[in-house]
């Protein structure tokens, strides 16, 4: 019989699925911003201004997953 959580717990301890995962995360992350943004730009009421840097947000998350896809394994 098979130690599910030796196995699981050796695969997450390697470098490249943990930058892989914040990876992911950031880009979800990005993703969630971006839709914020788009939704800020089509609102219908222009005076209603929102206090979430959403456009800063998109662009800082996905350079960082862009970047942690890259450099990840070699940092974390």
């Amino acid at each position: 019989m098979m130690d599910w959580q030796a196995a699981i717990s050796q695969w997450l301890d390697t470098a490249w699925v943990r930058s892989s995962l914040l990876s992911f995360s950031l880009l979800c992350l990005a993703v969630v911003a971006w839709r914020g943004d788009r939704r800020r730009m089509t609102r219908s009421d222009a005076d209603a201004v929102g206090w979430m840097p959403w456009r800063d947000i998109a662009f800082w998350s996905a350079f960082l997953a862009f970047m942690m896809a890259i450099f990840g394994p070699y940092f974390v």
